[in-house]
């Protein structure tokens, strides 16, 4: 989901939350400025759905909440729409905004690649509760998985076509080939994998966050 800056004064966490219930559209927040976020591709929404569906089960036997698109995510001074998000315990029953979650999905669109890969990244990996974060292309069959470590480490393992992504804070796994089914990837453009998948600066995610 895309999102565009909504020009104004900056708002404070109370004045986002009482101006988003108003609003028709959804719109993110991040340290007072206001993100208007557009509508999504059939591939987006598709992907996002395989997910969810693919992940309930796993859910429910931990005892565990799944919440997909339209539930807020704060985190310090900032407030997202994740894909998918998973929280568990006394973290779920939360009736507006989830604060601990344990995994948190974003599906890319061309207009939040580098804010999903770096702004939400460094974000994502400061929710002490947060196991894993996985990024997932809309364009083609490419996965990044961050996974919290014992010690607090964050490692990062990359997926392409095939394989499975062990998701250890569910006890369970979810195959490419779930994420992606049903869903018609387009033809990749010329130079499209450099230009989509460079080096956007992110942290490798091999170190512990303090």
């Amino acid at each position: 989901m895309d999102r565009e800056h909504t020009a104004g004064r900056l708002m404070s966490l109370e004045e986002y939350l009482a101006f988003e219930e108003r609003s028709p559209f959804k719109h993110e927040y991040v340290a007072g400025e206001v993100y208007a976020m557009s509508g999504v591709t059939t591939r987006h929404n598709l992907i996002t759905l395989n997910i969810a569906r693919h992940l309930h089960a796993a859910t429910r036997a931990r005892r565990c909440k799944l919440f997909a698109t339209d539930v807020k995510l704060r985190a310090a001074d900032r407030v997202y729409y994740p894909d998918v998000m998973v929280a568990c315990g006394k973290a779920a029953n939360v009736d507006l905004i989830v604060e601990a979650p344990t995994l948190v999905v974003e599906v890319t669109s061309p207009g939040t690649r580098a804010t999903d890969r770096r702004e939400k990244l460094d974000t994502y990996r400061r929710i002490p509760s947060l196991r894993v974060y996985l990024i997932v292309d809309q364009r083609r069959r490419h996965v990044l998985a961050y996974t919290r470590g014992s010690k607090g480490e964050w490692m990062k393992e990359e997926f392409n076509g095939q394989g499975e992504i062990p998701l250890p804070a569910l006890n369970t796994r979810i195959t490419m080939d779930a994420i992606y089914e049903g869903v018609d990837l387009p033809p990749p453009a010329v130079g499209e994998e450099e230009d989509e998948w460079g080096d956007y600066g992110e942290d490798d995610g091999s170190s512990p966050v303090l």
